[in-house]
């Protein structure tokens, strides 16, 4: 009987690729819209990777289910808009290694990869096109299928997707969120410190390991899969 694959699952926003200025622009028009104040760039980067309205739910705590569904449409349409005029490689880019280091692990024949992000789906093939991502995953899940993170269903899936277990799966993530969901799942996982999250409120999330520069990503995961192979 084969073994069972390895398996490293990415988060896409503040991971993958840069996003933030559209997000931070996005969470403002969609505010304005429903006539509220803006909520502070920082406020808004540290509940990127929650589902829109959760996500929206813990910027304004008090606000009436119907408040937190216009938020939600405000943010939307306000994102497909610039997203349609930027186009979106550049609104949007790949971190720099990013891309190298995909290809390096895509080349493994023992490795599948899979991505969870709290993105809709509509922004998740979006971002797989315009990067020419198409054909790299195994594995593609996002907020619109399941629960928001950190609850650990869109990493189920992958395991399910790749025949993988989650003693030999990696959540790669920027937020603590994603640290949260791969723990929940049994997963080991490694935080980037280039992303929207700070390094500390990573390592108080759990992270194994937290890496600098995605040239540090094959090697963290190789140190990990041969740890929980001892």
């Amino acid at each position: 009987m084969p073994a069972a694959p390895k398996l490293a699952v990415f988060d896409m926003d503040g991971t993958l690729i840069d996003s933030q200025a559209v997000i931070i622009a996005a969470m403002a028009d969609g505010f304005a819209a429903a006539g509220m104040p803006a909520p502070t760039p920082e406020e808004t980067l540290s509940i990127v990777g929650l589902s829109l309205p959760e996500a929206m739910r813990a910027l304004r705590p008090d606000a009436p289910e119907d408040l937190v569904a216009a938020l939600v449409a405000g943010y939307r349409a306000a994102f497909v808009a610039m997203r349609a005029k930027s186009g979106g490689e550049a609104q949007s880019p790949l971190y720099p290694g990013a891309r190298a280091a995909l290809d390096l692990l895509a080349a493994r024949g023992d490795l599948r990869l899979g991505v969870a992000t709290g993105k809709a789906r509509r922004g998740l093939d979006h971002a797989i096109d315009v990067h020419g991502l198409d054909g790299m995953f195994h594995s593609l899940h996002c907020a619109d299928d399941h629960p928001s993170k950190p609850h650990p269903s869109m990493l189920h899936a992958c395991l399910a997707d790749t025949g993988a277990k989650a003693s030999g799966a990696v959540m790669i993530g920027d937020t603590e969120f994603d640290i949260a969901m791969g723990r929940a799942a049994g997963m080991a996982t490694i935080a980037v410190a280039w992303g929207y999250h700070p390094v500390a409120r990573l390592r108080a999330a759990g992270a194994d390991v937290v890496i600098d520069r995605f040239a540090d990503l094959a090697p963290a995961l190789d140190a990990l899969w041969a740890e929980a192979a001892r």
